[in-house]
């Protein structure tokens, strides 16, 4: 099922939340919005399931105009944060929920419904759990039954509001690579919300980044984090360190010093350096390097990260080293960049 969302507003007591966002959704495609707190993917996510309708602009799934449909209408499957699993209900019973409250000319008989909810058990990977409830159930096992009551009504679209969200660490990785397994079996266009730009990275198809309302860009894993389009995505995505520089003639000045760094094409003026940790590497001399003084040297698994205070405004600079390599690191310290990318100031 393809979905199109066309030049979408959003507001709340008069408050935008979405400002004219647009965006195509091909199906079988497992896509990822990802932002910060606030940035508007859940208000989108719940304007494409129904559950809240757009200010102005269409939803369209396929060629239908959906824009007013209720969730019912649309046929959407959605999963929780928080399970959202009837306590006083049998697995089974929590599976087959949706399908046995549909109207009585489309309802099941009541064996199909549990042959269903079995059938989707194995899909899930958890045979056997029919009669136990969901208090019986560790986090990860409640939020399979939760997506497999979604997928009971067989849905056209699946939709996932930070599914994970509530789970520790490893659970949230094992139940990450389990739904990419699952999406690639079942073929569902799947919809899904997350601040965690890993989990998305990881298993979307594609990555809708949103800040303030907006969309910053769309594209691939790649995309994103090799070739971000936006200051915010280059800082949002990834670790990353952003230098104040000016632009004059092709040439870029750090604190009046030019660096060896082409800014062929970019505008003369006011610029900000990006480039990530482990793009940095140091170099013997200052001559068109970034110096500074070594402020932190801290173990993150099997690197170190360096943080250098560069220039007269101190501005953090952060280094990825090998752990063996950075041990007696101190003083002044002369860096340069391997890949970076320059944007105008704001």
């Amino acid at each position: 099922m393809d979905i199109s969302v066309r030049n979408i507003r959003k507001e709340f007591d008069r408050y935008p939340a979405l400002h004219d966002v647009s965006l195509d959704i091909r199906s079988g495609e497992l896509i990822a919005l990802l932002g910060p707190s606030g940035s508007g993917k859940t208000t989108l996510l719940r304007l494409i399931a129904g559950l809240e309708f757009p200010t102005s602009g269409q939803i369209f799934f396929g060629p239908e105009d959906a824009s007013a449909k209720s969730v019912q209408e649309r046929n959407v499957g959605f999963v929780f944060q928080h399970y959202a699993l009837f306590k006083h209900m049998t697995i089974a019973d929590n599976i087959g929920f949706g399908l046995s409250v549909r109207p009585k000319a489309t309802r099941p008989p009541a064996a199909e419904i549990r042959r269903r909810a079995s059938e989707l058990l194995e899909l899930i990977q958890l045979p056997g759990l029919e009669k136990r409830f969901p208090r019986q159930l560790s986090g990860g096992q409640r939020q399979r039954v939760a997506l497999a009551r979604a997928l009971a009504i067989e849905p056209r679209v699946l939709l996932l509001d930070e599914p994970f969200g509530a789970l520790d660490a490893k659970v949230r990785k094992d139940l990450r690579r389990w739904l990419r397994e699952l999406h690639d079996e079942t073929g569902h266009t799947t919809v899904f919300v997350t601040h965690d730009q890993e989990e998305a990275l990881e298993l979307a198809d594609r990555v809708v980044v949103m800040s303030q309302g907006r969309i910053e860009q769309v594209g691939s894993a790649d995309d994103i984090y090799d070739r971000p389009a936006t200051p915010f995505v280059f800082s949002f995505i990834g670790e990353s360190s952003a230098v104040p520089v000016t632009v004059s003639e092709g040439r870029v000045l750090f604190d009046g010093r030019p660096l060896d760094i082409d800014a062929s094409g970019t505008p003369n003026g006011e610029a900000r350096l990006f480039a990530r940790p482990h793009d940095l590497q140091f170099v013997e001399s200052a001559e068109g390097a970034i110096s500074g003084e070594v402020s932190v040297v801290r173990r993150a698994g099997p690197v170190r990260m360096i943080e250098i205070e560069a220039g007269a405004a101190k501005t953090r600079v952060e280094i990825e080293l090998a752990a063996e390599d950075a041990v007696h690191l101190s003083g002044t310290v002369h860096v340069r960049p391997k890949r970076w990318k320059l944007f105008p100031a704001a």
